[in-house]
C-alpha cells in the first residue's frame, strides 16, 4: 500500500537474498505513469536506505533527500537497507557472516531493479542508477556483469578511482601528517595492511590513533570477510572502461574520501574513449553530495564527518542540479 509522501507517493517493499530480506521504500511521484526510475545504492559500512549509519550522528541522509528531489523531477526511486543495517540488520547478521562478497552486494541491487522492472508505474527500460563511494563499484560491476534488466544509465557519485586501498591510505597518512613520528606509525599501518592482504589474522596495534584501529579492526571482522578483502583492490577505473551505459561521475572538490583530482585523474584516463561519459566537480560538495560552505583547506575530517547528516545539512545545489538535468536528458 502506497502513503502520501510528497511530491509523490510512497511504499515499504521487500525481497530475498540468500534466505535473508532486503527493506527498501519506493517513491512514485504524483502524476500519470509509467516513470522513469532510479536506484540509489550506498556507500561502505552499515549504511541503511537513506544513507544513515550508525557510525555517523544524524538522520538527515542524502539518498532520502535524493528521493524527494527525484519525485519532483519525475522520477520514481527505490531506496534499499544493506542487509547490515537497518531494522533487520540484528536479524541478518547471523546468516550473514562469512557470506558478505562483492557478489551478494550484487543480489541486493539486482533486486532492487527486479522490484522496480515489475511494476507497472515504472518504466524498466529507463532505470538508472545513483550511486554513491563503494555502492559505485556495484553499480558499475553490476551493469559489466551483462544483467538481465540493465541499467539505462548510472550516476556515480565519488566513486573511487584508485584502489580502495590506496584512498584509505591517503586518508590514514593525511591523519598522522601533522603528529609526532607520522612516518614510523604509517609503516606500522603498512604492515598491518600487509598482513590483511595476505590472508594473516593480526590484532591493531594498540600505539595508533582509535579511528586506524578500527578501519584496522573493520577489516578482520568475520562478518566482513571475504568481501572486506575483495573491496580492498577493488576501483571504479577498470569497469567504467567497460561498462555499456552512459555514466555520470561526480566527485565533489570539498570530498575529504574521494579525492576529485587524485581519483579523477584515473577516472578520466580509464574514459577517454568514451563520449557518453561525463564528468562533474562542484566546488562545494562533500562526500555524500552535501554543501559543505567551508574551505577545503580548513576542513578536519571528524568535523566534516559528523556533519553529514546533520538536521541542516542540504544537497549541494549545483551538484543536485547537474545530476537532474543529466538525468532528465536520458529519460
Amino acid at each position: 500500500m502506497r502513503e502520501q509522501e510528497s511530491p509523490g507517493t510512497s511504499a515499504e517493499v521487500s525481497w530475498t537474498v540468500d534466505g535473508t530480506t532486503v527493506d527498501g521504500t519506493l517513491v512514485v511521484p504524483a502524476g500519470t505513469g509509467p516513470f522513469p526510475a532510479v536506484v540509489l545504492v550506498a556507500g561502505s559500512g552499515p549504511t541503511d536506505r537513506d544513507w544513515n549509519t550508525p557510525l555517523l550522528p544524524g538522520t538527515n541522509g542524502s539518498a532520502r533527500l535524493l528521493a524527494g528531489a527525484l519525485a519532483g523531477a519525475g522520477f520514481a526511486s527505490l531506496r534499499y537497507d544493506k542487509r547490515a543495517a537497518g531494522p533487520r540488520a540484528r536479524e541478518n547478521m547471523q546468516s550473514l557472516i562469512g557470506k558478505v562478497s562483492m557478489q551478494s552486494h550484487l543480489d541486493e541491487l539486482a533486486g532492487a531493479v527486479g522490484i522496480l522492472a515489475g511494476d507497472g508505474a515504472i518504466r524498466a527500460d529507463r532505470i538508472f542508477a545513483v550511486a554513491n563511494s563503494e555502492g559505485t563499484l556495484h553499480a558499475l560491476n553490476y551493469q559489466v556483469g551483462d544483467p538481465a534488466i540493465p541499467l539505462a544509465g548510472l550516476v556515480l557519485i565519488a566513486p573511487p578511482g584508485r584502489s580502495v586501498g590506496a584512498v584509505a591510505r591517503a586518508q590514514v597518512a593525511e591523519q598522522f601528517a601533522a603528529a609526532p613520528g607520522a612516518a614510523e606509525m604509517l609503516a606500522r599501518y603498512d604492515a598491518a595492511i600487509a598482513r590483511f592482504a595476505a590472508g594473516e589474522t593480526f590484532a591493531p596495534d594498540p600505539t595508533l590513533p582509535p579511528p586506524v584501529q578500527q578501519l584496522l579492526q573493520g577489516l578482520m571482522t568475520p562478518a566482513n570477510l571475504p568481501f572486506a578483502r575483495e573491496l580492498w583492490t577493488a576501483d571504479a577505473a577498470g569497469p567504467l572502461g567497460r561498462v555499456a551505459a552512459p555514466v555520470l561521475v561526480i566527485i565533489g572538490k570539498k570530498d575529504i574520501q574521494v579525492d576529485w583530482q587524485a581519483d579523477g585523474e584515473p577516472l578520466r584516463r580509464a574514459a577517454a574513449a568514451r563520449p557518453d561519459v561525463a564528468f562533474l566537480f562542484p566546488d562545494d560538495a562533500n562526500h555524500v553530495l552535501k554543501h559543505e560552505a567551508r574551505p577545503r583547506a580548513g576542513l578536519v575530517a571528524a568535523e566534516v564527518l559528523a556533519g553529514y547528516n546533520d538536521p541542516a545539512a542540504r544537497l549541494d545545489p549545483l551538484a543536485l542540479r547537474g545530476l537532474l538535468d543529466w538525468l532528465i536528458a536520458r529519460a
